[in-house]
């Protein structure tokens, strides 16, 4: 028995604890935990405007994030989503889930039960509790309201209005309009106190914003401020410590707003009606597209048209190396060689290639700038005849380049590039973008399959090891209890009837039991006599014959005595004695 009651003790010792709590609450206690098998398993911000919990990004691949309820979605990607944990990560639809566990850290694990995302608590354990704010911001505070962690020190590519910019946060674009992990773009305050647009591409960087051709003064920003503080109020006012500002087109109207930095790399504020489904863009930072660096790849050329909208071409000679995704860029049909009577250049017209020079040569002719290029076996083509601010327009200027990166093509751009191709490709030497292949540069979607092998925890298979061990020994010891008692049991029987054998075999008489004698008298009920010894009760046995049973008061000899005196009484024939029968 003590070994049953130590496997009972095991089994409350290893069970967990409860890990659900009520559904749609804006608190998530200590001790408790958010499924991703159950997606009505929310936080929900004490106004409703804001849902956090488990967002599908793919198949089978869900990530924790933190969306706009009103107007109600249906989180089939139609939610608009202001930040996420997780979200080069996804995680499966079974067995995740998001816990604060009773250290007071915050931990999002996968199937695997392996952490994908996790915070350390610094705060008191006293009433610890992740909360959601309908400000959006999701806080993981004490009941002192000391914060440990907050949402809004961490975004994604969201700003909220009153949520902070500092140097220690950056806005980090998605990958497509449908594909939420980590893309190209970077909004962020640089080492020189001004917040600066980046393109950190896979292979190259190269900051586009504000235009890196000026100095800070130029484009009317300060240097000198060293907080690097920058934040969205709620009327539409944009504000930061590098004298950037702005105001929205409704600004003054209380709205929801959002500072998005899009997979695009333009930088937009988003306004609607509360609990109108429709946003509008009140702001964007350009409106012309084709300055973000990196939007069509190498070798090849964005324009832009009112109408169509941004375009993607290759240069002549190239073909497009992804026709998902216009950031993979076109690569050469051609091989070049170090030889220049092999080379020639095919003007494109209105075409600029911002960076990548291996020299800049201002009051050059055509012929050198020429020359330099076909000296040099990485020489991709030139600019010529470059328009330098604060210059005089007559005075050319000619920059080689080693790459094509960051092309675009613009009536208004007074310049061309020359492209070095080998002499036998039949190409035109007058090229537009509009002669050659164009494309309109939106993505093909593509459900993202969340294919993570997981890696079982050994911790866990040790303690589910334990546990099946522990059940394992625990049914073989009852099992074995069961059996001893069987045969325990069994073996009282067999020495019972061997008694009773022996006892019959020695006095020529039955033993009967007590409980035989019991339901015999119906309990002892009708008293025929009474004497010293005992009383006489009329009884009757089980085949019909009525008996006189005598109950002794007590016994002053041992059974062997007993017996043989009962077996002595029995062998008298006697006119007053009557028969015995046990």
């Amino acid at each position: 028995m003590g070994s049953f009651f130590s496997l009972l003790v095991l089994f409350l010792t290893i069970s967990p604890p409860h890990s659900c709590s009520p559904t749609s609450q804006n608190t998530l206690s200590i001790g408790f935990s958010l499924s991703v098998e159950d997606l009505d398993h929310l936080l929900i911000s004490p106004k409703g405007k804001f849902s956090a919990g488990f967002y599908p990004v793919g198949n089978n691949a869900y990530c924790f994030a933190i969306w706009f309820t009103q107007p109600s979605c249906s989180r089939d990607r139609d939610c608009v989503l202001v930040w996420m944990a997780n979200r080069d990560v996804p995680v499966n639809g079974r067995l995740s889930k998001l816990s604060l566990l009773k250290t007071g850290n915050l931990v999002l694990t996968d199937a695997g039960r392996s952490p994908v995302w996790s915070v350390t608590n610094t705060a008191s354990l006293f009433s610890l509790r992740l909360e959601l704010y309908d400000s959006g911001n999701l806080v993981l505070h004490d009941l002192n309201g000391i914060i440990s962690w907050q949402s809004f020190d961490s975004p994604t590519d969201t700003l909220l209005p009153q949520q902070l910019f500092t140097r220690n946060t950056q806005l980090i674009s998605s990958r497509s309009s449908w594909n939420f992990s980590t893309g190209f773009y970077k909004f962020y305050f640089d080492n020189d106190n001004v917040l600066r647009l980046l393109y950190d591409g896979p292979e190259i960087s190269s900051v586009f914003w504000p235009d890196p051709g000026s100095l800070p003064w130029e484009e009317q920003r300060s240097t000198y401020n060293s907080s690097r503080i920058a934040m969205l109020d709620s009327l539409g006012n944009f504000s930061s410590t590098d004298n950037f500002t702005f105001f929205s087109a409704d600004y003054g109207e209380k709205l929801q707003r959002r500072l998005k930095l899009d997979f695009d790399g333009n930088l937009r504020l988003y306004s609607r009606e509360e609990g109108n489904g429709s946003w509008v863009i009140s702001w964007q930072l350009s409106s012309q597209p084709c300055i973000v660096h990196g939007i069509c790849g190498p070798n090849s050329v964005c324009s832009y048209d009112h109408r169509s909208g941004r375009m993607c071409s290759c240069i002549p000679g190239h073909n497009i190396v992804n026709h998902t995704d216009w950031s993979y860029g076109c690569e050469p049909e051609f091989k070049l060689s170090c030889s220049s009577s092999d080379a020639i250049f095919l003007k494109l017209r209105h075409v600029e290639f911002y960076g990548y020079d291996f020299g800049f040569y201002p009051n050059t002719t055509f012929d050198e700038c020429r020359n330099k290029c076909l000296q040099r076996c990485d020489c991709k083509g030139f600019q010529f005849k470059f328009i330098k601010h604060d210059h005089p327009s007559d005075i050319p200027y000619c920059f080689a380049k080693t790459l094509l990166l960051n092309g675009q093509r613009s009536p208004n751009f007074e310049g061309d590039l020359y492209l070095k191709v080998p002499k036998e490709r039949q190409l035109s030497d007058d090229w537009t973008v509009d002669e050659f292949n164009s494309f309109i540069c939106n993505s093909t979607h593509n459900v993202i399959e969340l294919e993570r092998k997981y890696v079982i925890n050994h911790k866990a298979w040790s303690v589910k090891f334990l546990l099946w061990f522990a059940i394992g020994v625990g049914v073989f010891e009852i099992l074995g209890i069961i059996l001893v008692w069987a045969l325990l049991l069994r073996n009282q029987l067999n020495r019972g009837e061997i008694t009773q054998g022996y006892v019959q075999a020695a006095t020529g008489f039955k033993r009967f039991t007590y409980a035989a004698l019991k339901k015999a008298t119906r309990n002892f009920k009708e008293e025929i006599g009474k004497g010293a010894g005992g009383i006489v009760y009329k009884g009757k046995l089980s085949d019909d014959r009525v008996a006189a049973i005598k109950r002794l008061n007590e016994a002053h000899q041992g059974e062997a005595e007993f017996l043989a005196e009962v077996s002595t009484i029995g062998k008298v024939n006697h006119m007053n004695l009557i028969d015995m029968w046990g």
